[in-house]
Formats: C-alpha cells, sequence, structure tokens
C-alpha cells in the first residue's frame, strides 16, 4: 500500500482511500489519505469504554500547521458545510504508504520532508502521533503548531457544539479534557511543547461518506487548545491521545511495543508454512489486517474473553460473522489459541439452543435473531479440532454443542424445528434416533454419542 502525488493530490482519489489502526478492545483511528474526514466514524481516538462496545470518539484530528525558512504550511484538509474544502493540506503529501498496519504520510514543505504516522497502543484506548523531520535545507528545524479537536460522543451520532462548555485544563505535558459530568476524562499530551488552552467550536465539518448514504453530513468539533514546539532531524514531536489514566509518554518504546506485536503475528504466520514457499508481501498484509477484527470481550466469569469485530468502522461483534470468519481469522494465521478463546467466549451465550447475533453493548441484552449462527458454531468447533485435536477444548464448549443439538430438535425461537426438518429430508430421518439418543442421555445418564453419530 504505496500512493504518490497522483493519489494523494487529487483530493477524489485521496478522500475515497481511508486508513484503519485499532487497538484490540474494539476502539479504533480511522481517516483517508487526504485527512479529510468523510464519515463520523473517524478520528484519531475513537475509544472502547466498555469493550468491545461503549465506542466514543473523543479526538476527531489534529490540525497542523508548520513554519520553516519563515514560510506557513497548512497539513490539515478539511471540508466544510459550503462545501469548500480549507485547508488544503493534502497538496503537499508526496507520500502515503502503510507500515504495517500504521498510515504514514511524507509532507513536502519546499526541501523539508515531514514524517507523520500514527499507531494505537495494543490492549489500551492510546492513540499515538509522531512527526519526524526526515530532510531540511539550511534552516534545520520547522515550527510545530498543533489545533487538537475534540469531542465526546457515541460513535453513531454526530455533534452540535455551540452552547456546549466542556471542561479543559491544563495537565501536566499537555490538556485534558472533562465532556461533562460523568464522562470519561481524556488527554491530549505533547511532551516538550508548548500549551495554549481554547475553547473554540469549529462548526459544520461536512462529512461526504454520510452525506452519500442520506444522513446527518455535518459535524462540529472544540478546538481544546494548541501545542507549539520544534521539530528537528535529531528530535521527533510525539503527540500521545487517551481515555487511560496514564499512557506511556516515551514514543520510541511505544512505537517497539506496535512492532513487536505485529510481528508476532507474522511469526505465528511463518510458523505453519513450508520454510521454502515464501509468500508475497500482501499475503503478510492480510495476516495482520486479520488481527484487527479480533477484540477483547470481558466477562465476570472470563476476564479473558474475545470476539471478533463484523466490519468496521460501524459494526459490533455479531456471533453469526465470529463463527463464519474464526476459521480465517484464527486458524489459518497459526493462532487456534485464539480461536479456542473465542469458542468458549461464546459458548456462555448460548439460549435455547441459539447463538446469538448481536452481543450486547454497554449492558444491553444479547439479541437472538439469527437462525444458522449456532450451526456455524458447530462448523467452528469442528475446524479447531480438526486442526488442533485439543479434546480439553472439545469437552469444555461441549455441554453448548449439546443444548444447540436439542434446541434445534425439541424447537426454540422462530419455528425453527418446524422449518427445519421440513426443509431438510436427511434432518426428518435422523430425527428420531437424535431424539432417542437426547433421551437416553438424559433420563438415564448414558452416553448415547453413537446413536447420535448414527
Amino acid at each position: 500500500m504505496d500512493f504518490g502525488r497522483e493519489v494523494t493530490g487529487r483530493l477524489p482519489a485521496a478522500e475515497s482511500r481511508e486508513w484503519l489502526c485499532t487497538n484490540g478492545l474494539g476502539g479504533f483511528a480511522s481517516g483517508t489519505v487526504a485527512g479529510v474526514a468523510t464519515r463520523r466514524y473517524h478520528g484519531l481516538l475513537v475509544a472502547a469504554l466498555t469493550p468491545p462496545g461503549g465506542r466514543t470518539v473523543m479526538v476527531t484530528g489534529l490540525h497542523e500547521r508548520v513554519t520553516y525558512d519563515r514560510v506557513t504550511y497548512e497539513l490539515a484538509a478539511a471540508r466544510w458545510a459550503d462545501g469548500s474544502v480549507a485547508p488544503q493540506g493534502f497538496r503537499l503529501v508526496e507520500r502515503f504508504f502503510l507500515d504495517g498496519t500504521t498510515p504514514v504520510w511524507h509532507y513536502a514543505c519546499a526541501d523539508a520532508l515531514i514524517e507523520k504516522r500514527a499507531w494505537m497502543e495494543p490492549g489500551a484506548n492510546t492513540t499515538y502521533v509522531r512527526y519526524r523531520l526526515l530532510r531540511a535545507g539550511a534552516a534545520g528545524t520547522v515550527r510545530l503548531e498543533l489545533r487538537a479537536l475534540v469531542t465526546h460522543r457515541q460513535f453513531h451520532a454526530t455533534t452540535r457544539g455551540p452552547g456546549w462548555r466542556m471542561a479543559v485544563s491544563p495537565i501536566e505535558h499537555g490538556l485534558g479534557v472533562l465532556a461533562f459530568e460523568g464522562a470519561r476524562p481524556f488527554s491530549v499530551l505533547v511532551p516538550g511543547a508548548t500549551t495554549e488552552l481554547a475553547h473554540d467550536w469549529y462548526e459544520g465539518f461536512r462529512l461526504g461518506a454520510e452525506e452519500a448514504r442520506g444522513l446527518d453530513a455535518l459535524d462540529d468539533a472544540l478546538h481544546a487548545g494548541t501545542f507549539t514546539t520544534t521539530l528537528s532531524a535529531d528530535r521527533p514531536v510525539l503527540v500521545v491521545c487517551s481515555a487511560e489514566p496514564r499512557a506511556d509518554l516515551d514514543g520510541e518504546a511505544a512505537w517497539a511495543r506496535r512492532r513487536a506485536h505485529e510481528m508476532q503475528l507474522l511469526l505465528a504466520w511463518r510458523r505453519t508454512r513450508p520454510a521454502a514457499t515464501p509468500a508475497p508481501s500482501w499475503v503478510e498484509q492480510l495476516v495482520l489486517a486479520a488481527d484487527q477484527f479480533v477484540v477483547s470481550r470481558p466477562l465476570p466469569a472470563d476476564p479473558g474473553g474475545l470476539s471478533v469485530i463484523a466490519g468496521y468502522p460501524w459494526f459490533g461483534d455479531w456471533g453469526r460473522d465470529t463463527m463464519i470468519a474464526l476459521p480465517g481469522l484464527s486458524l489459518s494465521v497459526g493462532r487456534p489459541e485464539v480461536a479456542r478463546r473465542i469458542l468458549v467466549t461464546f459458548a456462555r451465550f448460548v439460549d435455547r439452543g441459539m447463538l446469538p447475533n448481536v452481543l450486547p453493548d454497554a449492558g444491553e441484552p444479547p439479541e437472538y435473531n439469527t437462525e444458522d449462527a449456532a450451526l456455524w458454531y458447530v462448523e467452528a468447533v469442528r475446524s479447531y479440532h480438526e486442526a488442533t485435536g485439543d479434546v480439553d477444548a472439545l469437552r469444555a464448549v461441549f455441554p453448548a454443542l449439546e443444548k444447540i443439538v436439542e434446541g434445534y430438535l425439541v424447537g426454540t425461537r422462530y419455528r425453527i424445528r418446524e422449518q427445519y426438518f421440513k426443509a431438510y429430508p436427511v434432518c426428518r430421518w435422523a430425527q428420531p434416533a437424535i431424539e432417542a439418543a437426547l433421551a437416553l442421555r438424559r433420563e438415564h445418564g448414558i452416553d448415547a454419542s453413537h446413536i447420535t453419530s448414527i
């Protein structure tokens, strides 16, 4: 994934290509190559406050301004309600590429070349943005000004700002934001920079993708403060956007953790392949992309529970999609332990023989509105056992499998028993034997697995 000016310098091309960073909790950062926000879901920090749900847009972006050799350059880009685009920082992007899953921009400001990259901390609602001066002329340094734009809203919504007074306060290395009483506080930190607090609403960002979908397409963001610092070849500038109580301000260490996480993913996948069979680089990109969909779903009885996001930017974790995708997202990339944890997690949600299609978000009950998710669960268990031979895992989820079989035989929601036995003659043929096996097991404690197999 590597674009030059033929893409980055043409707004229709650059704003139609999107990037995504995730944190394994359900939180993410996303945007367009151009820097123009086109979705309500675009932002530098979309935190998952109740993983993998409770996704909340907190930091919508940074508007960067560079002064180099007495000339000022705007790196940001935005489209406004009247259709105008200003500033137009995309015109300065010489190159955009992905380093693993990390988006990287190179901005050419006269003979200076500035690199910007953004990534998320694995397992934390923290986004890092790092600026480096790759090249400079006689001036040697650039003055970097960063305007932090924030909000605090559910990620399906949009913001109407005027009249909303957030509490923006100075803290060590930056500023803290409390959007309203009871909200999760968050911070924007720039170590070594001068911080000037503000409270100015930028009104009327026009979101083109939402407009195309026929939805509310105007969004506001609060300019909470401006950071000013100097960028030089030996002194990068780090921005930390975080909803965590404490975030690591060591940019090199944070970047090393991100790289180590992705290297572990690639090594796990490579161990599944013959050493003499090289794969093209785009396959490795798919391996890394697969990890972006695996998310934490902690439960009281299972703090290490895992699930799968059905799709970015707006879907949550859905039972049907999770089971269909499970072999490809875990077994095919050498991560059977992920498959096991997902299967054990979902076993706890089996109800009347059904698997939920939509799992709870922020305390909501599961929605059992899919007829075949439980059947895909059985197939996922079969795939896992075939790949690993893990009998202990099979024992752990076997009660859930029994509930599924019994639910489909005895009958459950949506007239499933009636519909399935009408639709599939083989099921009608097997019904008496399976019902007899279940009755024996239920009434007498007899292991009737041989009858079930018949």
